[in-house]
């Protein structure tokens, strides 16, 4: 299959170099340094599953020169997803998927606002991976799964496709009939873990056990699952307890990357992941009290960091 990797950091590269070494037909947008790396060395993986690399590897900050894909990867942060979903129009042929991998429960919209719904497929992941040099990524998760569906809940040839292909990676893939429910479930993990990891600053291990801090977690999260029920997105009702049993097994040194971007100073999803919520808590009349806290916390070092350099 013709792949396009739009985004090339710990999850877009992992991914990428594991496609590309099962066979199919890759290429990666990437930027900068990183773009630069790959184009003159390849990628290398360092990962808890096994070390290894690819190279040469087809890699340009031009989707133009890309070509058609028949599938479109997306992971990039969220706050430049109307960016890549107009640079990568020119990937875009009538039978082209585009599945975001990203952060939170509205990237396929916004994708879809730009290529067209038609195109957009749904899909999240669980995986721990990180950029830790140009052209070098870091896998740490012993969990690494995809799930994806059709944002109409229809199981159709693509999807089957795009699965089967996905699955030649060797590592957990997954058709939904459900994807808003997944999306949703997994939302409750990853805003609980990146809004009180980038409050407390810490790594996992060090805040879960806490029992003020889990407290402060648990809650975070049955905001967004309150949040969920009122958006008419139905969860498992032991959805917290199955979040945190999901925590408790994970690596220790496990971070989000939005505490990794805020720690280094960068932009990061905080809109995405803390803001969405006490927006559509206002909007759905959900109270959202938390992650008000945690919103009002954060954002002055967000707004620093979008601030242009002197």
């Amino acid at each position: 299959m013709k792949i396009a990797m739009v985004g090339c950091g710990g999850i877009g590269g992992y991914y990428g170099g594991l496609l590309a070494r099962a066979g199919h037909d890759v290429v990666f947008i990437a930027r900068g340094v990183h773009l630069d790396a790959l184009r003159q060395k390849g990628l290398t993986v360092y990962s808890v599953h096994g070390d290894f690399s690819v190279a040469p590897v087809r890699a340009t900050d031009n989707p133009a020169e890309a070509g058609v894909a028949e599938l479109a990867v997306v992971c990039v942060k969220t706050p430049a997803t109307e960016e890549a979903a107009r640079a990568m129009q020119p990937m875009i042929g009538p039978e082209t998927a585009v599945m975001s991998l990203q952060n939170g429960v509205d990237a396929a919209a916004r994708l879809g606002a730009v290529v067209g719904m038609e195109h957009v497929i749904g899909g999240a992941t669980y995986i721990s991976a990180a950029l830790e040099a140009p052209g070098v990524i870091r896998q740490v998760s012993q969990f690494r799964r995809i799930v994806l569906g059709e944002m109409d809940g229809l199981v159709t040839p693509r999807i089957r496709r795009i699965t089967e292909a996905l699955q030649r990676m060797g590592i957990a893939v997954e058709t939904t009939d459900n994807i808003r429910k997944v999306l949703w479930t997994k939302f409750v993990f990853i805003a609980g873990f990146s809004g009180v990891g980038t409050l407390t600053r810490m790594e996992l291990g060090d805040f879960r056990a806490v029992p003020g801090t889990r407290a402060l977690l648990v809650s975070l999260m049955q905001e967004v699952s309150a949040l969920a029920q009122a958006s008419g997105v139905e969860l498992e009702p032991d959805v917290i307890a199955q979040t945190l049993e999901l925590m408790d097994g994970a690596a220790s040194a496990m971070k989000p990357s939005m505490q990794r971007d805020v720690e280094a100073g960068r932009p990061s999803e905080l809109e995405s992941m803390i803001g969405l919520i006490t927006r559509q808590g206002r909007e759905c009349r959900v109270p959202t009290p938390v992650a008000d806290l945690v919103y009002a916390a954060l954002l002055p070092a967000e707004l620093k960091a979008r601030r242009p350099a002197a």
